[in-house]
This record gives C-alpha cells, sequence and structure tokens, in this order.
C-alpha cells in the first residue's frame, strides 16, 4: 500500500502506541489528522509529525463523541487522499473486578474502545468504500479471547471491537478492514497493570512485572513500525482477520 501523500486518522495519538503510529506514519510521508483527549500532549504530538515534513492536524476530544470523530473526518478530507484511520484509543481501568467496576469506568472502556470505533466508522467510510486501496484498523488484544480478573470489562469491549472490525469487513469489503493486536507493549496501560489498585491486584501485579522481567515487552516503536510494515506491504491479506504484531516483524 502507498502511505506518502496519503492521510490517515488515529485515534489515541497524543501517546504510546498512537504517537508512535503518527511518527512512523509521518516518516513514511503519511499526512495526518491526530485525536486525543489530552489536548497539550496531543498539540505536542502534531508538531513533533509536522516537523517531520508532512501535514498534521489536531483534533482534541474522545473519539466516542459523534461530533470528535466527525471533525476528525472533516479535517482528513480537507487535507485530502482520505485513506483510513486506525483506532487505537482505548482505556483499560484494570484493577476492579467486573462487578465492582462503578459504571462511569465501565462507559470509559465501552466508550473509548467501541464507541469510538463505531462513530469513526460512521462518518469515515461512506468516503472510504470510494476511495480505492482504504483502510480501517481497530486495534485489537489478545485479552480479548481470555478471562483475567480484574481486565474483564476491558476484555470484553476488545472482544467487542475485534467483532466490530469483522462485521465492517464483512458488510463494506471495498475497505480493507482487520484487527491489529499489538502485543505487550510499554504504555500507561502496561504500568497501570503493574501498579494495579482493587480486588484482583495480587493476580495482575505478578503477571504483568513477570512479562516486564522476562524481556517480552515491546516499545511503542517496535509495534507501530510492526502495524506500518503490515500497511507499506499487503494489508488486504488481513481483510476480516487478526494482524498480530509478528506479522509486521
Amino acid at each position: 500500500m502507498k502511505l506518502k501523500g496519503q492521510t490517515f486518522i488515529i485515534t489515541g495519538a497524543s501517546r504510546g502506541i498512537g504517537e508512535a503510529l503518527a511518527l512512523e506514519l509521518a516518516r513514511a510521508g503519511a499526512h495526518l489528522v491526530i485525536g486525543a483527549r489530552n489536548q497539550k500532549a496531543l498539540e505536542f504530538a502534531c508538531e513533533e509529525v509536522r516537523g517531520l515534513g508532512v501535514r498534521c492536524e489536531a483534533v482534541a476530544g474522545s473519539a466516542a463523541s459523534a461530533a470528535v470523530a466527525e471533525a476528525m473526518v472533516k479535517a482528513a478530507l480537507e487535507i485530502g487522499n482520505f485513506v483510513g484511520f486506525i483506532h487505537n484509543a482505548g482505556v483499560l481501568n484494570a484493577g476492579p473486578l467486573a462487578y465492582e467496576l462503578i459504571e462511569a469506568q465501565y462507559d470509559e472502556i465501552m466508550d473509548s474502545n467501541v464507541k469510538g470505533g463505531y462513530h469513526l466508522a460512521r462518518f469515515a467510510y461512506p468516503h472510504l468504500i470510494r476511495q480505492p486501496g482504504s483502510v480501517a484498523v481497530f486495534l485489537g488484544s489478545g485479552v480479548a479471547e481470555h478471562n483475567i480478573p480484574g481486565m474483564g470489562i476491558y476484555a470484553i469491549a476488545k472482544a467487542a471491537e475485534e467483532h466490530l472490525a469483522r462485521q465492517l469487513a464483512l458488510e463494506a469489503p471495498e475497505v480493507t478492514c482487520f484487527t491489529f493486536r499489538p502485543g505487550i507493549v510499554e504504555t500507561e496501560m502496561q504500568r497501570q497493570l503493574r501498579e494495579a489498585q482493587g480486588s484482583a491486584s495480587e493476580t495482575l501485579r505478578p503477571l504483568f512485572r513477570g512479562y516486564q522481567s522476562q524481556g517480552r515487552v515491546l516499545t511503542p516503536e517496535q509495534s507501530a513500525r510492526a502495524l506500518v510494515r503490515i500497511l507499506e506491504g499487503d494489508p488486504r491479506r488481513f481483510h476480516g482477520k487478526i494482524a498480530t504484531v509478528t506479522d509486521g516483524s
């Protein structure tokens, strides 16, 4: 897939994997519209991207907001050559058991992962289905297939998000749509898991500290490079499927 001169939307791009993806795509010559809730951090990331010689627009706010999602698509169309999005935004809220999680925390998890992806598709797909070679990527997680105390609602959200990707692949085959599982990556989520509070903390802390001590934790840059390699190659082979970080190694 050609990346140079094309425009992509990335959610959750103010730090971690999202910021690393923005920089990797910019190095490949792509223009970007990036979104996140932290406006100051987002604007800093946008300046970093512009420093690589490409166009970048920042849209602050939650992708779960229809207005924010629509604004990101509008900005991408104004830049031109809008060919796809990567829905990276997500909230974990690790530690409490599923029945202990308060409603606001539950809503935050489901909104960022699932509703954000829905709104992005809602506003982007009418344009992407008319754009040859377009792509839609959802960041998934292996936890979607497992039951781990203290991250149950997050796992449910990721399972729903991965199902959304498969549904879109079926309903709009014109757009290459797939899930990318980024691996175990050193992000704020990993730190949250290693320092988890709540009833499940005695399970989560040793598990995720163990990944770190075993050297199994990737940098955001390593994971981002893997996805960019997939996009630069033949992303269509993952249509309706799950790609992993090893597929881009």
